[in-house]
């Protein structure tokens, strides 16, 4: 076998397809969960200004499901050199392109579930504060899938790599 059957030159495409995803599915899923609990944390603020601050827990959650993403895209971006220099394979193409989709694809999930839950919690804890700690550990269980995802990621970064 040809050492150009190993690196074909469209091998690069899938490490950065990989970056692409990881990030544009990662944040998505942070934006939807900051936007919908940050709907339901408006809609307290007006009857109970108090809240608010406790109530950011959702949005701080969200938050971390892009920091997910970006850490697997640096990961990622640094094993990718330009042309001259490169000896890049298909399977380390694929391998990214499987760590981009992992962080990206459970980072969406990750942030619906968020969103939804914060939307519901705040507004549920703004009527009844013992709600506050069943609110804290779904967001915590939605949190999770992301953390899952990385996870994975990381995993099939170092095989990738090695």
């Amino acid at each position: 076998m040809a050492d150009s059957d190993l690196t074909p030159k469209f091998a690069p495409f899938l490490g950065m397809a990989g970056i692409a995803f990881a990030m544009i599915f990662g944040c998505i899923g942070a934006a939807y969960g900051t936007a919908k609990s940050g709907i339901g944390i408006a809609g307290v603020g007006v009857f109970r200004g108090d809240l608010i601050m406790k109530s950011l827990i959702p949005v701080v959650m969200s938050g971390i499901l892009a920091v997910y993403a970006l850490v697997v895209s640096v990961l990622i971006a640094g094993n990718l050199k330009p042309p001259p220099q490169e000896h890049y394979s298909l399977f380390n193409g694929c391998m990214h392109l499987a760590c981009g989709l992992s962080v990206g694809l459970t980072g969406l999930a990750a942030g619906y579930s968020i969103g939804v839950v914060g939307d519901s919690g705040v507004r549920a804890y703004m009527q009844q504060s013992r709600i506050f700690v069943g609110m804290v550990l779904i967001l915590i269980f939605g949190e999770v899938l992301g953390l899952y995802g990385l996870i994975v990621s990381l995993i099939l970064n170092t095989r990738a790599s090695g």
